[in-house]
C-alpha cells in the first residue's frame, strides 16, 4: 500500500485487530471508507464513488462481489487489491475475482498469531501461467510474514518437519514474538498449544516443493471414511465449481459401515433453478474420486459468524441428526 491509500472496511475492525489495518491506514495517512451494511451494491458503489483500491474479507465477501447482479455492479477503471483469509478460498472464487478485475492476495493466520502471519507471496513468473494455473498457485497459504520468526509443518507427535513433497500431511506450526503468550486463565490448554516451543495451530497442511505451505483441513474437520482421510476443503472446492452453488460446507456424518461419510450443506444462488441433491452428487463424482463425494446433500442458508465464517460445529450437530 502506498501513501494515502483508500481502504474499504468490509472486514470488521473487531475481528483480529481488523487484520492490523486500523493503524496501517493511520500510518500511511490513508482514507477509511466505512459501510453501514456489507453488500455487493455497497462495495461496488464505494469503489466507483470513492476510488477504493483496497479491501479485506473472508471468501464470503468475495462471493458477494462475484455474484453481484448487473444492477449492483458499477464500472471502475483502477486496480482494486483484495486480501482474503479466515477460510481457504475456493479456486473457483479466486478465478472469478481475477476475471472480474480484482487482484487477490491470499493470507493466513489466527487470532493467536496476531492475525495474518503467512501470505502467498506472488512470483512474477506465475503471470505466464494460464488463469487456472495461477489460481492453483494463489490458493496456497504460502510463506511467513517478515515479522514471523518461523513457520513449518510438523508431525505433532515427533515434532519433526514433514518433507517438502506436497503430499505428507502434518500440523502447521508458528514461532515468534507475534505468537500469543497463552490463553487467559487456561494454563492447561496453553501448555498443550505451545508445547515444544511452537504454537500448534490445529490446521493440517503440506509443504510444497517450493516451500510454500498449503492447508488441507482443520484437524477437527478431516473426514475419515473407511480408513481414508478426506479433506473437507477439497470437497468444498469441487462444490463451489458448480454453477448453482453460492456457498458450501462439508462435515463428517456418522456412518455405521464407513465410520464417517461426507455430508454437504449447500446454499444455492437465486438463479439456481431446480437443482437437486442428485445433481450435486453427480457433479462431485465427475470432479472427485468417488469415495470423497458427499453421500448426503442438505440445502438451505448456512450458519455464519459476523465475519462470514461458516459455523461448522452447528452443521456437525445437524449432520448427526440426519
Amino acid at each position: 500500500m502506498g501513501h494515502h491509500a483508500v481502504y474499504l472496511w468490509t472486514l470488521p475492525m473487531f475481528h483480529c485487530n481488523g487484520w492490523c489495518f486500523p493503524w496501517t491506514i493511520a500510518a500511511i495517512a490513508g482514507f477509511n471508507v466505512c459501510l453501514r451494511r456489507v453488500s455487493a451494491a455497497n462495495i461496488y458503489a464505494a469503489i466507483a464513488d470513492h476510488g477504493v483500491a483496497h479491501f479485506c474479507g473472508a471468501p464470503i465477501i468475495l462471493n458477494f462481489v462475484i455474484n453481484a447482479t448487473d444492477e449492483e455492479k458499477r464500472a471502475f477503471d483502477h486496480k482494486v487489491n483484495v486480501m482474503t483469509a479466515a477460510a481457504p478460498p475456493p479456486a473457483a472464487t479466486l478465478q472469478m475475482m481475477q476475471e472480474q478485475g480484482f487482484d487477490v492476495t491470499h493470507v493466513y493466520g489466527l487470532t493467536e498469531t496476531y492475525g495474518p502471519a503467512v501470505m502467498c507471496a506472488w512470483n512474477p513468473e506465475w503471470n505466464d501461467l494460464p488463469i487456472d494455473g495461477q489460481t492453483v498457485k494463489k490458493g496456497r497459504q504460502g510463506v511467513k510474514y517478515h515479522v514471523l520468526q518461523d513457520l513449518t509443518v510438523m508431525d505433532p507427535e515427533t515434532m519433526t518437519p514433514v518433507p517438502a513433497d506436497g503430499e505428507t500431511m502434518g500440523e502447521v506450526m508458528f514461532q515468534g514474538n507475534i505468537v500469543m503468550k497463552g490463553y487467559l486463565k487456561n494454563a492447561e490448554t496453553t501448555e498443550t498449544s505451545l508445547s515444544g516451543g511452537w504454537f500448534h495451530s490445529g490446521d493440517l497442511g503440506v509443504i510444497e516443493p517450493d516451500d510454500y505451505i498449503k492447508l488441507k483441513d482443520r484437524s477437527k474437520d478431516i473426514i475419515i471414511s473407511g480408513g481414508e482421510n478426506i479433506s473437507s476443503i477439497e470437497v468444498e472446492d469441487a462444490l463451489h465449481k458448480h454453477p448453482a452453488v453460492m456457498f458450501a460446507a462439508v462435515v463428517a456424518k456418522p456412518d455405521d459401515k464407513w465410520g464417517e461419510t461426507p455430508c454437504a450443506f449447500v446454499e444455492l444462488k437465486e438463479s439456481a433453478g431446480e437443482t437437486t441433491a442428485e445433481d450435486i452428487i453427480a457433479f462431485c463424482r465427475d470432479n472427485l474420486a468417488h469415495y470423497k463425494c458427499p453421500k448426503d446433500v442438505v440445502f438451505g442458508p448456512l450458519p455464519k459468524t459476523s465475519t462470514g465464517k461458516i459455523q461448522k460445529f452447528k452443521l456437525r450437530d445437524q449432520a448427526r441428526e440426519i
